[in-house]
């Protein structure tokens, strides 16, 4: 039987998906255990994500790792997440390192426990020269708290006239969201059947095809990564353009 990524044909590769991974708790029900089981065991589905993406040359690879509303969950779930988060950045390091990995991690970070913010802050700055694949966790996060802090800055360097008003564009809220350096995302998945966006990088999905799985994530493999993509690569992306003309382009 033939390999499902040698289905992946090598020049239409997403240059940037996103995931959101959702279904831990409910994986974690389904087996009559407590939802930090499930968090716990969605850590193998990370490394599956990041190893799959890895071996077919995604250059950028965003997870959706704690909402802002996640602060609301109970206390003890927060504190298992937050002491999971820390612990798999010490245990992640070499593999990113002998991987060519760098780490990067967008939201409001100062909310975030002394302890996750040394260890992130480390993790980042010891790979911050790795080349293959760009690792995004986006850490409390939320999109419209992210557009709101843009129009925050944007409009003190007006009223600062370091920016002019007829100068915003495109370019300039791009440079002052938490993912500036990012490119766009091509690509959004979400696991465990549910089907939207739950404030996640609402700017920059703005064209991004999505993909909607059934699989709960700790669940989540390669092999549904590679599914996925097979998917979108036999998508239409036409960017408000009509297929004739994306035809011309390609030509």
């Amino acid at each position: 039987m033939k390999d499902i990524k040698s289905y992946i044909a090598e020049n239409k590769v997403p240059n940037h998906i996103a995931i959101i991974m959702d279904g831990n708790g409910r994986w974690a029900k389904l087996k009559g255990k407590p939802r930090v089981f499930g968090h716990k065991n969605g850590v193998t589905a990370v490394r599956e994500v990041i190893e799959g993406c890895g071996e077919i040359g995604v250059n950028y690879l965003t997870l959706y790792a704690f909402s802002t509303e996640n602060w609301n969950r109970p206390a003890l779930e927060v504190k298992t997440l937050m002491s999971l988060l820390v612990s798999s950045l010490k245990k992640e390091l070499k593999t990113l390192q002998k991987n060519n990995i760098k780490l990067n991690a967008i939201g409001n970070i100062n909310l975030l426990p002394e302890k996750v913010k040394i260890e992130l802050t480390e993790v980042i700055e010891k790979t911050k020269n790795n080349t293959a694949l760009t690792l995004t966790l986006a850490l409390s996060y939320g999109s419209r708290d992210e557009i709101v802090n843009v129009i925050r800055n944007i409009s003190k360097k007006v009223v600062n006239n370091q920016i002019k008003i007829e100068e915003i564009n495109e370019n300039i809220i791009n440079n002052h969201l938490y993912t500036f350096s990012l490119p766009d995302v091509d690509f959004m998945i979400r696991t465990s059947g549910e089907k939207r966006i739950s404030n996640f990088l609402l700017w920059q999905l703005a064209y991004a095809e999505m993909y909607f799985s059934d699989t709960l994530w700790p669940d989540f493999r390669k092999e549904n990564l590679f599914e996925a993509i097979i998917d979108y690569q036999n998508r239409e992306r036409r960017f408000g353009k009509i297929s004739e003309q994306i035809e011309k382009i390609n030509e």
